[in-house]
Order: C-alpha cells, then structure tokens, then sequence
C-alpha cells in the first residue's frame, strides 16, 4: 500500500478521496489554487501545495506543478478524482515516467477509450451494441449527410475527445445538419483542442443507464449493478439511483455481463462506468465508457456496501479486488440528488457568492458529500456542485420520502446565491418520476413549465 497520496483535485470530491485515505492509513497531500486555499480538503489533507491561479489552466490542469507537488512531498501515487486530468493518458503517462503511479487506467486504455469514436469501434469488436453512425471520426459534410440519411433523423453529433455533457448536437433534420457540423467541430477544438466530431442515431424518450465495473492488475472483473441517470440537463446528470427503476432482470444482467466483457476485452484496470442509452422498446446501446470515478460513485456504494475509492486505491497498489462477483448483493434502493449553485430559473445558470448560511441535512440513512460550509465563496472558476445528497432506503418508495425530506432540511444561503434544490423536489415529485417511467427528456418538459428555486 502507498505510503502518500497526492489528491490532483478540488472540491467534495477531493475531501471525499482524503476521507477514504485516512481510514487507509495513507497520508495525504492536496494541491489547491489560490481560490481554494481556505477549502475543506486543504483543511483535512495532511499537507496542501499551492499550485496555481483560480483559473484551472495554470492549476489543477497544470501538469508540471501537480508531478512537481507529487515528486517534493514524496508522494507514490495520484488520485486524480473525476474531471481535470481524470482522462487525461498524456498525464498518465507522464506520472509512470516519474515514478508516481497514476490511481486509474493505462494510458493506452484511456487513450483508447478516451477517443469515443475508437470506443465504438472496440467495444463492437467485443460483441456490445452500439448506435447505428459512423464508425470513426467524420471526415467531410458530406459524409455526414450520407451517414444521417442513412441511419435516420434525428441524428447527434458527438466530440470525440468530449465528456462531461459537452461537444454534443442534436440534429432533427437535413437542412440543420451543416450548421450543426461545423459549431460542434469550433466547440470541441476550442474546449477539447480535438476538432474530430462523429454521429449517431439519436434516440427520443431514452433512458439513460450506466453499469459500474472494477478490474484488477490479476485479470478479474466484477460488475456493481446498474445506475438510472436519466435525470439529465444539457446533458448532464442532475439525479442517480441504483437499481435502475422498471428495469427487467434478464435485462440488467445482459447489461452487466457485458459490460464485463468489454472492460476485459481492452484489459481495463480500475473503476469505469459504461454508459447506455436504453430505448422504449427496451434495447440498450453503448453510449461510452468513462475511465475514473463518476460523481454519482455514493449510489453503488450505498447499495453495495463497498467503498469504490477504497478499490481503486488498492488495485493500483497492486492488490487484487477485496470481493467476487457472488459476494456483491445489493440491497435496498440509493438516490442521488446533485444540489448546484444554479438557478433553474434561468437555464441553470451558475449563481457564484458567498454562503451566509450552509446547513446540510441528516438524520437516518442519509449521506451528504460536500465541501461547502458557511462562509466558503462558491467561485467562477469552477464547476457549480456545492453538495450531494444520497439516501438509501429498503425500497424505492422509501427512498424517495427520504430524499424529500432530505432536500428539504438544507439551509443554503447568500447574496445572489440560488440553488437546484427546488428543482430536484419537483422533479422528485413528477408523476413519471415516481412511477420510474421518466426519460431524458424530463427536466426539457419541466422548464417548460414555471419552477421553483431554493
């Protein structure tokens, strides 16, 4: 085991990341930018290094001052969390180099699967479904007006090196697709520095589902179960739960398997989440495949009783994985609900200030995973999650009542601050939701409507 962690993030991921080390025995160092020198982890950590500005591009995604910071504390190894350098196998690479052993994938698997149109490609080789659309990158317009007139309107067009919800585009007809084409390649070269876009079959009223996967240095992969996250907005997940909801059994398990057997066909090391579209009809396709720890990790863990960071930590130290697949036996139901500084109101603008009041909720079965407390400045610079809340009950029903109940106790204010928490009890309480037949295209309908903020 690792004598010295060096976290390579920031917020409640960060302090969540320490957590888990401590009750390792493993010291920690965290690196921080200016903006984040008064910030939970750097509270927590063992030692903290200033590494840069508020802005991530001379901090948290400044390769030489982390292996600098990792290298001047003696630390062995690097927990980059999720986002920033996450996916990064040039950062991978760079920490082998050094001697600092990267908590993640090879940066060959990364690389390959960090490239979604060479995703497609493999994991079709291994035998799962994937989205009718090209096979690789595009290389005119005019291929993708053959492609989509091929596989049917409504298309999506899709980064290669994209995640996080970004670099994608719907296109629901011929004469939209050009424009389409060419402002999702200037968005992916300006915030992916990679122009390559490709396209798939865009599917209306799906449901997003993802199955959580862990693979040792020993050859062995274990799937955790599933997670519905269809709760999305601009693409990006505003609620998680694990089991998937009105999801068949001969279903889920044909999704775990093989999500299985693509993570052992590219020799996967460490945590990844496959993530599928399911249509109405019940078909599930590969949408891609995420090489770290996700941010709605606490609903597997929750269900499974297993702590994912506690894995990844011990596979890159060589260890094998602490269980078998039969010894995995979720139970009960785990809701996640991300509270963000936004405003629902305006599009989910983020709503930047400082926290007069920050009181989180409690009581039985709820967990609460945040850096925020009164007083802390939610900045610009960053992404605008303060919390997430995630309960877990023995059914869905229960779960639901918790979760209410939960968002419901938060004391979250200051000037000009707004949150998602309103929001989330609506959604919470749609009809759809509560019957477990909501798609994607829930909160598209629900801003059509007034809603409410807190």
């Amino acid at each position: 085991m690792f004598s010295t962690v060096l976290i390579a993030n920031r917020g409640e991921i960060a302090l969540r990341i320490a957590r888990t080390c401590r009750e390792l025995g493993v010291r920690t160092v965290a690196v921080h930018s200016t903006a984040d020198r008064d910030s939970a982890v750097v509270r927590f950590a063992d030692r903290a290094v200033q590494i840069g500005p508020p802005q991530a591009k001379g901090s948290y995604l400044h390769v030489p001052s982390i292996v600098e910071a990792a290298l001047s504390t003696g630390a062995q190894a690097i927990h980059p969390g999720y986002g920033f350098l996450s996916e990064d196998p040039d950062f991978a690479e760079i920490c082998e180099a050094n001697g600092i052993t990267f908590i993640g994938p090879p940066p060959r698997v990364i690389e390959q699967l960090g490239d979604k149109a060479m995703a497609r490609s493999l994991m079709a080789e291994a035998g799962l479904p994937v989205l009718p659309g090209s096979t690789g990158a595009l290389a005119t317009p005019g291929e993708a007006k053959e492609i989509a007139q091929r596989v049917g309107y409504p298309v999506i067009l899709k980064a290669v090196a994209g995640g996080g919800g970004r670099g994608m585009a719907v296109v629901r007809s011929a004469e939209k697709l050009l424009p389409a084409y060419r402002s999702t390649r200037a968005h992916a070269r300006a915030v992916f520095g990679d122009e390559r876009i490709y396209l798939e079959r865009f599917i209306e009223d799906a449901r997003h589902v993802e199955v959580q996967v862990v693979c040792d240095r020993h050859g062995s992969a274990v799937h955790l179960g599933e997670r519905d996250c269809s709760v999305q907005r601009r693409h990006q997940k505003l609620i998680e739960e694990s089991p998937a909801p009105n999801l068949p059994q001969e279903l889920r398990e044909r999704m775990c398997a093989a999500s299985v057997r693509g993570a052992l066909a590219v020799g996967y090391v460490g945590a990844a989440t496959f993530e599928y579209v399911l249509t109405p009809d019940q078909r599930f396709y590969l949408m891609e495949i995420n090489c770290r720890l996700q941010v709605e990790h606490p609903v597997t863990e929750m269900v499974t009783g297993i702590d994912l960071v506690r894995e990844q930590i011990g596979i890159a130290a060589g260890l094998p994985l602490s269980f078998r697949q039969e010894e995995v036996q979720p139970r009960g139901v785990a809701v996640e609900c991300r509270v963000n500084a936004e405003d629902p109101a305006r599009e989910f603008a983020p709503t930047p200030g400082l926290l007069t009041e920050f009181v989180p909720p409690g009581g039985p079965f709820v967990r609460v995973d945040t850096h925020a407390y009164p007083g802390w400045l939610v900045g610009p610079d960053y992404d605008s999650l303060l919390a997430k809340t995630v309960v877990w009950a023995p059914d869905r029903a229960q779960a639901l009542a918790r979760m209410d109940r939960a968002l419901g106790e938060f004391r979250i204010d200051g000037p000009g601050v707004r949150t998602t928490g309103g929001f989330l009890r609506e959604a919470l309480a749609r009809p759809e939701f509560r019957d477990g037949t909501h798609t994607t295209g829930l909160v598209a309908r629900m801003t059509e409507e007034p809603v409410a903020v807190g």
